[in-house]
């Protein structure tokens, strides 16, 4: 230490003794879900791995207030905030303290009600935590982290093509897995608290109940039975709050489970009043309230599907929910080549260029690396840009005329695997703005964003613009560039390239983005 005292060593000293690191302080998660409340604490071990410490969850009916009056009602909140301020005293007991760096989040249903930003700022204030939605990108990321815990421990997903179905409270999503990585993502708005909401009017039980039940569903059901039909699926595997509560009265305690079976407790319990329910599944009211139709709406899917053998996780789903928020964060790599996947299996559906978007993408990505400084982007962006370098052209599916008009519409309506609509509409964006007419607000989608997503779609499509130039002729002449810039210029030279008047020509056309949201004109060096 700079201006501390020295001190003379003895030649042979005593080992000192092993330098001793203080334990991680644990780690704590908490989740306003559909029809609870829960809060998770956990301790890193010397593997990485976190062991749950303490685990409390309390019932709120958050989803039916969501659903039956399209927002959260006084009462609701103020239970939950009390819930709230219950788990921060159990927190205290163990040292710690509930505050702003806590990780908090919601239910994604969260945003369908009319006052959950008076609700998110109630808690705020009341219990100083700041909680952030779940977003559809994170909860398919957590869907995928729950499956993938299955692919060791759950023999049936080892099976060439599994199917993940998740219902959840207002969409159910499926995940088809071929040789353990994913192959589609599709979502579908229907869920167990939405669906029993929109019958609640109908006032039937039982028979009666099940009917209106798949009425309801037809639409999605057909939908997700076309969007599979291609698909010989070798395990159903059925996940979500509700099922995996009563697993133990619908499988074999080794997760096996049947259409049969699946029929057999879901009329069993439409013949039950809630309290029966209760009673008979030890489940509380709010969950008693969805379970019909989380039922009902798994085994029609598995009828539309055609599949007999069906597996149900016996684990603890909201434990295991909790745990998966506290390491998604680290596990960007895996996810973002799963993201990757979906976009080529995308771009393949539309017949779109492989080895141009590819490339497209590698130039974008080296330009996006080179030019950091400048344009002051992050980790996640660089992924949009990728994805959209991969997809740019898939409009040329329908024509090459006004082909980025085509890209737009088409990724706008595809779902992209651990993507939220922000992302989709940013990258259908900078897809259309790859070639002619740069962003204008008179363009709806690009008005509808707020102006730093705005900023972002013409950072990126000003990027792939020079990138797709660089690639004009299909080729993939460009293997090397030579990035440099002042105050004026974006000097770009290509060893390699011995004529470069394709190249010039085609960024007279491209570069004019780049020139107006960076002031940078750019310029192809002459060949040396």
């Amino acid at each position: 230490m700079k201006g501390a005292p020295r001190h003379s060593q003895p030649l042979m000293s005593a080992p000192a003794p092993p330098e001793s690191h203080p334990a991680p302080p644990p780690s704590v998660v908490i989740h306003i879900g559909a029809s609870s409340v829960s809060m998770l604490i956990a301790e890193m071990l010397d593997d990485g791995t976190r062991e749950p410490v303490d685990f409390l969850e309390q019932p709120a009916p958050l989803a039916r207030d969501i659903f039956r009056h399209g927002e959260i009602t006084g009462e609701t909140i103020e239970r939950i905030v009390t819930i709230l301020e219950g788990f921060a005293a159990t927190a205290r007991e163990n040292g710690i303290q509930l505050d702003h760096s806590v990780r908090a989040v919601a239910t994604n249903i969260l945003v369908e009600a009319s006052n959950h930003e008076r609700f998110l700022n109630r808690i705020r204030i009341a219990c100083g935590l700041s909680v952030v939605p779940i977003d559809d990108g994170e909860m398919t990321r957590l869907i995928y982290l729950k499956t993938r815990r299955r692919l060791n421990d759950m023999p049936p997903m080892q099976r060439p093509k599994a199917l993940v179905i998740h219902v959840g409270p207002g969409n159910t999503r499926a995940l088809l897995f071929e040789d353990g990585a994913i192959s589609r993502y599709t979502s579908y708005r229907m869920g167990a608290h939405r669906t029993r909401e929109a019958i609640e009017g109908s006032h039937n039980g039982g028979p009666a109940m099940l009917r209106v039940i798949r009425e309801s569903g037809s639409a999605n059901l057909t939908q997700l039975r076309f969007d599979y039909v291609d698909v010989k699926v070798d395990a159903l595997v059925l996940i979500g709050y509700e099922i995996q509560q009563i697993a133990g009265f619908l499988t074999d305690g080794k997760g096996a489970s049947s259409q049969k079976q699946l029929r057999r407790v879901a009329r069993q319990a439409a013949e039950m009043s809630d309290l029966e329910q209760v009673q008979h599944f030890q489940i509380d009211y709010q969950t008693a309230e969805a379970l019909v139709s989380s039922l009902e709406t798994n085994l029609a899917i598995a009828e539309a599907l055609d599949t007999e053998q069906i597996y149900i996780p016996s684990s603890e789903y909201e434990k295991g929910l909790l745990l998966d928020l506290l390491v998604s964060a680290n596990l960007t790599d895996s996810l973002d080549r799963e993201v990757l996947r979906s976009a080529r299996i995308l771009s393949s559906r539309y017949q779109s260029d492989p080895s141009h978007g590819e490339h497209v993408g590698r130039i974008s990505l080296h330009l996006f690396d080179q030019l950091q400084q400048l344009h002051g982007m992050g980790p996640h962006d660089a992924l949009l840009l990728k994805v959209s370098a991969i997809l740019h052209e898939v409009g040329t599916y329908v024509s090459p005329r006004a082909h980025h008009k085509h890209s737009e519409y088409i990724i706008l309506n595809s779902e992209i695997f651990g993507l939220d609509r922000r992302d989709v509409t940013i990258i259908a964006l900078v897809s259309r703005y790859h070639r002619h007419s740069g962003p204008k607000l008179d363009h709806p989608n690009y008005a509808a964003l707020d102006p730093a997503d705005r900023i972002l779609v013409s950072k990126l499509a000003a990027i792939l613009r020079v990138a797709d130039a660089l690639e004009r002729t299909h080729a993939q002449r460009v293997r090397d560039i030579i990035v440099s810039h002042d105050k004026h210029r974006l000097s770009l030279r290509l060893p390699g390239v011995s004529d470069v008047a394709v190249e010039r020509l085609a960024m007279q056309g491209k570069g004019d983005l780049f020139a107006e949201v960076f002031g940078l004109d750019v310029i192809i060096e002459d060949p040396a």
